[in-house]
């Protein structure tokens, strides 16, 4: 017998939410996927991979200087909103000043870098500093969390949607109006600018909290920086070994290598949109399980990091069979190299899409300095493959050190603490999943 619709029980809402709220999320990031590509695609082709080298290694170098900005704080906001409804003004003004000072710390010190190491009134100077600017905007990201903690991704989706429109359409017209390179780094700006504009025209609409109840407090930020701070330091050594391929790449080889492992990464990275869209949905849900069922929150957990791997899984071997096809037809002959780079680098995605879940464990579970060592110690393994592959195979060795890197920060190093040993077995339960699942239905078939 059906369920009249009102007699649907509460579980059933719950999963529609939650459903519709991931809907939402990876919409959003398909879109932005195909967007980009587009853009991509024209850019690079126009550009060429020396000058589209540089135009990567500058944005490489202002995520890498973003991190300052980050203050470790994206989870906790999302639980201090679920958590405390009185605070909830307080929480959102003290985080936007802290990322605010974070942020204008990191451009101050990205342009110090740019003026010493590549000269003031260069090219590079100037795309650094101006892919740098969009630093500036990202304080406004704190309205996301709020969208996230009430499970209403629809709308941050609304406004990436419309901030990545019109800077894709920026770039086509660069490449049709035959612009220098220089302009191309301001695309940076005006997709911060608009996306933080956005957000702040939803949240005034939507939000019962207005930003004029925004407040900061001294107190709650020392609160938030003293639970904070190993995350800080963890998501600093994550960008590290996220973005420092690039920047060593044109260290030890040529703005044409990084250019050629530019198209590689991206289209590769372009798929981490995935576990962060499906383990932010169901990030409070999570917090809620583990004070309420432990057994429950552990099988739910297992389940997400079956799903992750089986996701991953499906991506790389996706691209890997598609690399070759995607890389010769719309990058051309120039950029055949990317095609080998990116076979490799994208079989990160297993360990990448497991993280996504093990960062937010470490938040229900308050196992803070974890996320500063298992960085840590893919930050360092990433620095030291580099050194060593680069100069023998430039950016096939550079993809070879982030696969590994990877495997390293997101799985080998959970099994040297007792606390994340546990993890660790799920984790390698998942690697499984292949073999279960299939084993599993057969035996149901029987």
């Amino acid at each position: 017998m059906m369920y009249k619709l009102r007699e649907l029980p509460s579980s059933y809402w719950r999963v529609r939410q939650y459903a519709h709220n991931s809907f939402w999320i990876m919409g959003e990031k398909i879109l932005g996927l195909g967007l980009g590509f587009v853009a991509t695609v024209f850019v690079a082709r126009y550009l060429g991979p020396e000058d589209f080298g540089s135009l990567a290694y500058a944005l490489s170098l202002a995520a890498l200087f973003a991190a300052a900005g980050h203050m470790g704080l994206s989870g906790l906001v999302v639980r201090e909103i679920v958590k405390d409804e009185a605070g909830r003004g307080e929480t959102l003004g003290t985080v936007a000043f802290l990322k605010f000072l974070g942020m204008g710390a990191g451009y101050v010190v990205l342009l110090i870098y740019a003026a010493s190491y590549e000269g003031p009134g260069s090219t590079e100077f100037y795309l650094i500093a101006f892919a740098g600017v969009a630093l500036l905007f990202r304080p406004i990201d704190v309205i996301d969390f709020w969208f996230q903690a009430f499970v209403q991704a629809r709308y941050s989706a609304i406004a990436r949607i419309l901030a990545q429109l019109a800077t894709t359409a920026f770039k086509l017209a660069l490449v049709l109006a035959g612009a220098s390179l220089v302009y191309f780094a301001t695309a940076q700006i005006l997709n911060a600018a608009l996306a933080a504009f956005f957000l702040l025209v939803l949240f005034s609409l939507k939000a019962e909290l207005g930003v004029s109840h925004w407040h900061f407090s001294w107190a709650r930020a020392k609160q938030l920086l003293s639970q904070g701070w190993l995350i800080y330091l963890g998501t600093i050594f994550a960008v590290i070994y996220l973005k420092v391929d690039q920047v060593m790449l044109r260290w030890l080889a040529d703005t044409q290598e990084v250019g050629q492992y530019a198209v590689a990464a991206q289209l590769s990275e372009a798929w981490y949109f995935v576990p962060t869209a499906i383990v932010a949905s169901f990030f409070p849900k999570l917090i809620k399980l583990r004070e309420e069922n432990e057994a429950l929150f552990k099988y739910r957990l297992q389940q997400l990091f079956d799903a992750l791997l089986l996701i991953g899984l499906a991506v790389a071997v996706l691209m890997t069979m598609a690399a070759p096809f995607v890389i010769s037809v719309f990058f051309g002959s120039d950029y055949a190299a990317s095609g080998s780079i990116l076979v490799i680098h994208v079989w990160a995605s297993i360990f990448i899409f497991m993280r996504a879940a093990f960062s937010k464990w470490i938040l229900i579970e308050n196992a803070l300095v974890f996320s500063l060592i298992t960085q840590g110690l893919g930050a360092l393994a990433n620095v030291l493959l580099n050194l060593a592959l680069i100069p023998m195979h430039g950016g096939i060795g550079a993809a070879y050190a982030t696969l590994l890197s990877y495997a390293t920060a997101s799985f080998l190093a959970l099994f040297c603490y007792s606390r994340t040993r546990p993890v660790f077995w799920q984790m390698a339960w998942a690697l499984l999943s292949p073999i279960r699942y299939p084993l599993y239905l057969a035996g149901i078939r029987r």
